[in-house]
């Protein structure tokens, strides 16, 4: 007698179609315009070098294409409310993107806009968001700056190297289907700010300080890198851990050893000759030759 068959088998299956369909690692190309408002700087700069591996669940994958698919829908609504939107750039057939810091910084933009009744005459960024019941009231009540300062700060990038000086954020309750419309006015010095914040990150040959010392701080406790930053797990093998390698312009990456630039997908898996960059690790630098490191244990790693 064979035992009945679990209920979940085809919602299993589903969510591992979605876990079969990511190849990256959560690693992107550039350091995007859509974490920048992060507020630890060594968080980005781990995130720019592919430090941690990132692989997410069926059912969390399944969440961040629920957020894409709204996008038509928000696109639609608008045009419906008689606002003039582009979401795909004319020039390109694609998203519109922008870029700055020798290209390894951007981000890709929701759409743009014209003649919202609010201010018929003014261009706009938008941008689109689905939020949770909970977020999406401290949204109501705090405004987007304030209850969600990373899409804030997105748009304030987009607005600069678009030159737009206004952007409207556009969020669903996930719950209830309620919609929330903000006008957001563009701020020169924070956008500056923020341009400089990703350069410092870019530029950096080593990571950049940490937000807290205490791993218990919630903002840590969070964070995709934990294990790394206030553990003792060693960083992911690849072309951007590794100490010969460096950004270089038109978003791409040079490797001294060898000196060639490296393919994105050979970065992506590095090589055998990949040696750590020595503060990413609980070691300090103890000898080395041009083509060996050795490396001396400590326990007071900060």
């Amino acid at each position: 007698m064979q035992l009945p068959e679990s209920q979940h088998s085809t919602i299993n299956a589903i969510y591992q179609h979605y876990e079969q369909q990511q190849t990256s690692h959560g690693w992107r190309a550039h350091l995007g315009a859509s974490i920048i408002g992060k507020s630890c700087e060594r968080a980005l700069w781990y995130d720019f070098h592919w430090c941690s591996i990132k692989n997410h669940s069926g059912q969390m994958l399944r969440l961040f294409e629920t957020g894409h698919l709204a996008e038509d829908r928000f696109a639609a609504n608008l045009r419906a409310a008689g606002v003039k939107v582009w979401t795909v750039d004319p020039n390109t057939g694609k998203q519109f993107r922008v870029s700055a810091c020798q290209e390894h910084f951007g981000g890709s933009m929701d759409g743009v806009g014209h003649g919202f009744l609010e201010a018929p005459s003014q261009w706009h960024i938008i941008e689109m968001k689905t939020h949770s019941e909970k977020s999406f009231k401290s949204l109501e009540k705090e405004g987007v700056q304030k209850s969600k300062p990373q899409h804030f700060t997105q748009m304030q990038v987009y607005m600069h190297l678009q030159q737009i000086d206004r952007a409207y954020y556009i969020a669903v309750n996930k719950n209830t289907d309620a919609l929330y419309g903000e006008r957001v006015k563009y701020d020169k010095s924070y956008a500056e700010n923020t341009l400089a914040k990703a350069a410092r990150i870019i530029a950096s040959d080593q990571p950049l300080e940490k937000l807290n010392d205490d791993p218990s701080w919630y903002e840590c406790k969070l964070c995709d890198h934990h294990a790394i930053c206030h553990g003792e797990q060693v960083p992911a093998v690849n072309c951007r851990t590794c100490l010969h390698a460096s950004a270089v312009d038109q978003g791409q990456w040079h490797c001294a050893r060898f000196n060639l630039v490296i393919p994105e997908h050979n970065q992506r898996v590095g090589c055998q000759a990949h040696l750590f960059i020595p503060d990413l690790i609980r070691v300090r630098l103890f000898f080395n030759d041009p083509k060996a490191l050795k490396y001396q244990l400590v326990t007071d790693f900060h």
